[in-house]
């Protein structure tokens, strides 16, 4: 979670709700806390690979897996493009921007190749410098004068729910910890707990870091921002700390990228051993045991999504393809019985709503391109299905 969305989404996000913006991050969070219970619940009956596309599939019926599980391909998807051009964005001149978010899917690719273990100790790195950054980036910000244009925009109920929506892109991480069952001690115990750690250490950042870029920079600054919390830190006191700013980014989100290529191929190989993807891309590589296939068809996806998208955009159609997901996830989790419930339904009931309520107010162009994207892999489901029928 701490990756491309805390070093980018607050551009976009102040852009729609303005001063507002705390707001639309704390119905983010709801949402976020809500869908994490219902991930947490089912990783604990379900612990094995897949996420929410098998807990579909186990619950609602083969098709809301498949949706479930394609939505969240299409999502992270376009969440690997924002990652790879939030470090192009941080680190290149703008005439470089593409070739460096090119490269930067190319080496995730190649770490990912070689196995878990080792995606595992990259990112715990990342954090940690992540965490490094925020932190003296947030002290900065605070100990300079706030902005001129600090004060309070009009109040749009729209805008701060696109911003809700914009924001759940930075939260949604806790979804690749439910697609790793197979690959981890103690799944039932294990997912739960890290799923729960992880969104309120996440969650108490973003609101620090969130207060800290509009008191440097105002609604209207932050808005307007290339690289936000880089620019935060130009504007600061200490404006020395920018280059650690762009540091943190560059490792943040190339952790983030790194985790999110192994939940994406981990989902991929169980959609594949079950049809609903081509059956090559279940091959698992037998020396370093992951879904070597799945990797490679996927970066050669994010790479043309790199050449043709803005990361504004990108942030934009993940969130619709993952809060499609999640909502599957809540229906899901509201039918468990007794013995495997932990939380109430009405979590789940307010996961649902959030998400589609989120869903509705994003941007027309990311809803467009979602619902087009979706569309061709119902098709494509529904082609694969009569073909094996007439065999």
């Amino acid at each position: 979670m701490f990756g491309a969305g805390v070093f980018t989404v607050f551009a976009p996000a102040a852009e729609a709700a303005g001063s507002w913006l705390l707001l639309g991050l704390v119905i983010a969070a709801v949402v976020a806390i809500a869908n994490a219970t219902s991930s947490a619940q089912l990783a604990a009956e379900y612990p094995e690979s897949g996420g929410t596309y098998l807990y579909g599939r186990e619950r609602l019926g083969e098709w809301w897996g498949f949706l479930a599980g394609w939505s969240f391909v299409i999502g992270k998807t376009a969440s690997c493009a924002a990652m790879a051009l939030t470090v192009a964005h941080y680190t290149a001149p703008e005439s470089y921007r593409t070739a460096v978010a090119v490269v930067a899917v190319l080496a995730m690719t190649a770490a990912n190749y070689c196995g878990v273990t080792r995606t595992a100790a990259v990112a715990r790195v990342g954090v940690a410098i992540v965490l490094v950054a925020l932190a003296t980036l947030t002290v900065a910000a605070f100990s300079s004068p706030s902005a001129a244009d600090a004060g309070t925009t009009a109040f749009d109920p729209y805008g701060v729910l696109q911003a809700a929506g914009l924001m759940f892109f930075a939260f949604a991480g806790y979804a690749r910890l439910a697609t790793m069952g197979e690959e981890v001690r103690d799944p039932s115990r294990t997912i739960p707990r890290a799923i729960g750690i992880s969104l309120t250490v996440a969650l108490a950042t973003y609101g620090v870091v969130a207060l800290a870029a509009l008191h440097v920079l105002g609604p209207a600054g932050l808005a307007a921002a290339d690289s936000p919390l880089a620019d935060v830190a130009a504007a600061s006191r200490w404006n020395e700390i920018a280059p650690l700013v762009r540091f943190g980014a560059l490792a943040g989100a190339l952790g983030a990228l790194l985790a999110l290529m192994a939940g994406i191929g981990r989902t991929s190989l169980a959609m594949a051993r079950r049809g609903d993807l081509p059956r090559w891309v279940a091959a698992v590589h037998p020396r370093y045991r992951v879904p070597h296939r799945a990797e490679l068809a996927l970066a050669g996806v994010v790479i043309a999504v790199v050449l043709v998208a803005d990361v504004r955009g990108a942030i934009g159609f993940s969130s619709f393809g993952v809060l499609l997901y999640y909502a599957v996830a809540n229906a899901a989790a509201f039918t468990q019985q007794h013995a495997h419930r932990r939380y109430p339904r009405a979590l789940q009931v307010i996961g649902l709503v959030g998400c589609v309520t989120l869903v509705a107010t994003l941007p027309v162009a990311s809803i467009g391109v979602g619902v087009v994207v979706l569309a061709v892999g119902v098709a494509y489901r529904l082609l694969n299905g009569r073909r094996r029928a007439s065999r």
